[in-house]
């Protein structure tokens, strides 16, 4: 039997995919009103293919509760914030897990950390933990990472598909733990050490987040002298060594905007490039917001309260609102104590900002000027409801005559 630890964006479909392919599985977390729902039949947030496969697990006899399990093996996916001022890895949440887990577990056990920490972050953090417990890692515990590569809009595809990498101390215990993976998962399993395994998954991020940082810049040097941004990129991606990402408002979600911040905490003498570019990313809702009052004095729109943002959360299509760069534009604006925007996003059910809109024809109805933040079909479908209406389209999915963008 296999518990997993955490039950959130990560845990849950990973527990799912285990035991909808025949493995006994208990998914523990902390929250009991989590763990009410999904005892009660419901999924805690939505994802394609994500009930379908709860239905699957449910048949299959996955359990959820509160309690650590005795058992042989656990999976840990619990949260990994990172410190806004010293930028380096959080490690609270994973010492926790473990140890709670050494509380119940029985010698042998093997430990898999899912969750994505900065390279060293488990020799620093977590063996220390255990051998101050009295446990004798590789005898009482076996230490695996194995870092999540999935994202929302897409996890249970990724899930299936994605090639994972596995680290270990001991070769066996890894071949031990790709065995298990191998049961759902239909890419290529690489076993390594664990130090490795923390560096390629902070790297993925990494390298995702400089390339977003260069087309932002990008943006930003073509607004200074009035050139078309996506124009240009248009005609540099007809080179074959080129592939210049569309620019955007920012970057969110839990990996590629915090990801890079722990090789910049633990490096920061020789993470340049990464820092740079972070910055980049970081300033863009600020450049959002800077367009929007450039644009009202342009169209002599002098009432703030007419404008909106459409979308809330970090991407499209997806109810994940975690460092949002809607949430950081709401926030910067906050910090010149203006009154925040009108804010309206179909995935988003509970009131979570100031003037939130809950209905697209009425949150249309209440504004002239559109910011469009995400590019959520919703919205791509209903675009003639947007004529006659000012439109900043920072997705650059509008066509309508007389759109702004980025």
């Amino acid at each position: 039997m296999i518990n997993v630890i955490g039950l959130g964006y990560i845990g849950l479909p990973t527990a799912l995919m285990l035991a909808s392919h025949g493995i006994e599985v208990v998914g523990t977390d902390y929250n009991k009103e989590l763990v009410n729902t999904l005892n009660s039949g419901r999924t805690t947030f939505k994802e394609e293919g994500l009930d379908k496969l709860f239905n699957d697990a449910l048949k299959s006899g996955i359990k959820f509760t509160t309690q650590y399990q005795v058992t042989d093996t656990y999976i840990v996916s619990v949260p990994t914030p990172y410190d806004k001022f010293s930028k380096k890895v959080d490690a609270c949440y994973v010492n926790v897990a473990i140890k709670e887990i050494m509380k119940v577990c029985p010698k042998g056990t093997t430990v898999v950390i899912e969750s994505t920490v900065s390279p060293g972050t488990i020799d620093r953090y977590v063996r220390p933990v255990i051998e101050e417990n009295g446990f004798i890692i590789g005898k009482d515990i076996h230490l695996v990472h194995a870092p999540e590569r999935i994202i929302p809009g897409n996890m249970v595809y990724e899930l299936l598909h994605n090639n994972r990498t596995i680290g270990a101390d001991d070769r066996t215990i890894g071949e031990k733990i790709k065995k298990i993976y191998s049961s759902f998962c239909l890419g290529e399993i690489v076993v390594t050490d664990i130090k490795t395994a923390e560096m390629t998954k902070v790297v993925e991020n990494t390298f995702r987040a400089v390339n977003i940082a260069f087309a932002n810049e990008l943006a930003k040097i073509c607004r200074h002298d009035d050139m078309d941004v996506y124009e240009i990129i248009k005609i540099c991606n007809m080179h074959p060594r080129v592939n210049i990402l569309t620019p955007g408002p920012g970057v969110g979600g839990h990996c590629i905007s915090v990801d890079p911040w722990f090789l910049v905490g633990d490096y920061p003498s020789l993470t340049k490039v990464i820092w740079e570019s972070m910055k980049i990313n970081d300033s863009m809702p600020e450049f959002v917001l800077e367009r929007i009052h450039t644009i009202m004095k342009e169209k002599g729109i002098t009432d703030i309260s007419r404008v909106g943002l459409y979308g809330l959360t970090y991407k499209e299509n997806v109810d994940d609102y975690r460092e949002s760069p809607t949430l950081q534009l709401l926030a910067c604006q906050e910090k010149h104590l203006a009154e925040p925007l009108k804010v309206y996003d179909p995935f988003i059910k509970q009131n979570i900002v100031k003037n939130q809109y809950h209905n697209l024809d009425a949150f249309l109805s209440d504004v002239d000027f559109v910011v469009i933040m995400v590019g959520h079909n919703e919205i791509k479908e209903n675009l003639d409801k947007l004529k006659n209406k000012t439109i900043l389209d920072t997705r650059k999915i509008c066509t309508l005559q007389g759109t702004y963008y980025l």
